[in-house]
């Protein structure tokens, strides 16, 4: 056998490419600066090491930092995390012991000098709400400094009251550090906000107009519905509640409740997103000829009245008009509320149905019956009339028979 077999051509050259892309690779790897951070930045990291003390991050590209052991400890004093995963974390600052990050900053921390960075970098500390005071709360937040939050800035909403807030960790953002410290305000509703605005931004992509979502009923008004999808939150105006017309929302829908939807407007730029209960709902006009056919004579509840006809509702989201020539039983009105009123019960005959616009013509069922009995009437009276003239007649010529015998 040939020990020294030749080695193909096209081989060599695949051997010859895979170290010299490995060996690129590498090169690479080795030339790659650490990246740069600003304060307050965001950033998303690995965790490679757990000590007593610090949590040691692998940020990419040859980029490391470390924050606080103490930051990802729960209340019993358990660590949150373990080595492998990955933790979003702030960067503070570079030193000679590398980049410092930090979650958030906490009462652990050194205090002012971690304070005044937090307002510099827009980090989020946690404070706890000590009590309730003129115009706000007063905070406790980082090396027993003080901070004050204005009412309007404690939630996304007010606060119902005092009871809701105080002696609760709160999460803030300091919108003003002056005085060295002794003046700083606090804002929880900026960190909701962001957090709020984070979600709304990954719903974006995936809520689509047409798309059938669940909601629940955040707030009733007369105009609508409010209701939140997830984190977003838009409004199911009073004309989409339901096919029928809707008076008082208050009696089909209620706070609290869960209800499923239909994206129909979503406006991003305006914040404005419309719902439709009523789309996931069945159209009555979909059986509106099997239902009430040319011909038939159904009961009626008169919806509303205008200068031309009335409108009388069939059945839940079908009505037609009773044109105003059709009201009077052949006399001239100036307006149906002189033959009808709101509400009223009335019997009605389909005259014509147009699907496609959603429109019936009605008219009076008991206007057609008295027509009808009218020209019975008419008929009989004719028929008696003629009966009334030939009894005449007969009278005339007795009586003409009498008076000639009277006179022989």
């Amino acid at each position: 056998m040939d020990e020294h077999k030749e080695i193909p051509e096209d081989e060599m050259m695949e051997e010859e490419t895979g170290e010299e892309e490995s060996f690129a690779e590498l090169l690479e790897g080795n030339l790659a600066k650490p990246a740069r951070f600003e304060p307050g930045q965001k950033v998303r990291g690995r965790i490679v090491k757990i000590s007593a003390e610090w949590i040691f991050l692998d940020l990419g590209g040859k980029s490391e930092g470390y924050l606080d052991r103490k930051e990802l400890l729960d209340a019993d004093g358990n660590l949150t995390v373990k080595e492998g995963e990955f933790v979003q974390a702030y960067f503070l600052s570079s030193g000679g012991e590398g980049m410092r990050f930090t979650t958030q900053i906490t009462g652990t921390d050194a205090g002012r000098r971690h304070l005044e960075d937090a307002w510099r970098s827009g980090i989020p500390v946690e404070g706890l709400v000590e009590k309730e005071i003129k115009g706000g709360f007063e905070i406790r937040i980082a090396g027993g400094l003080r901070g004050f939050c204005p009412y309007s800035q404690m939630g996304l909403h007010r606060a119902a009251g005092a009871d809701d807030v105080v002696g609760r960790h709160v999460t803030f953002r300091i919108t003003q550090f002056d005085e060295k410290g002794r003046n700083i305000v606090l804002s929880n509703r900026a960190v909701l906000e962001e957090e709020l605005q984070r979600q709304r931004e990954e719903q974006k992509s995936a809520l689509h107009e047409g798309m059938r979502v669940r909601a629940v009923v955040s707030s009733i008004h007369n105009f609508g519905a409010f209701v939140k999808v997830g984190s977003l939150e838009g409004l199911v105006p009073i004309s989409e509640i339901g096919w029928e017309r809707v008076e008082d929302i208050g009696r089909v829908l209620s706070v609290g409740q869960e209800i499923e939807v239909v994206a129909m407007k979503l406006d991003w730029e305006k914040n404005r997103l419309s719902f439709s209960l009523k789309q996931t709902l069945p159209d009555p006009w979909d059986s509106v000829e099997r239902d009430f056919p040319q011909g038939s004579v159904h009961s009626g509840t008169v919806a509303r009245l205008t200068n031309f006809g009335a409108f009388v509702t069939l059945g839940p989201g079908v009505d037609g008009l009773l044109h105003i020539s059709k009201l009077g039983g052949g006399k001239k009105i100036r307006h149906p509320h002189e033959v009808v009123e709101k509400g009223q019960t009335i019997e009605v005959k389909i005259e014509n149905i147009d699907v496609e616009n959603k429109r019936i013509s009605l008219s009076r069922a008991s206007a057609d019956q008295a027509e009808d009995q009218g020209e019975e009437s008419r008929d009989y009276s004719k028929y008696l009339k003629e009966k009334s003239g030939s009894m005449g007649t007969f009278s005339d010529l007795l009586k003409a028979k009498l008076d000639n015998g009277t006179k022989k």
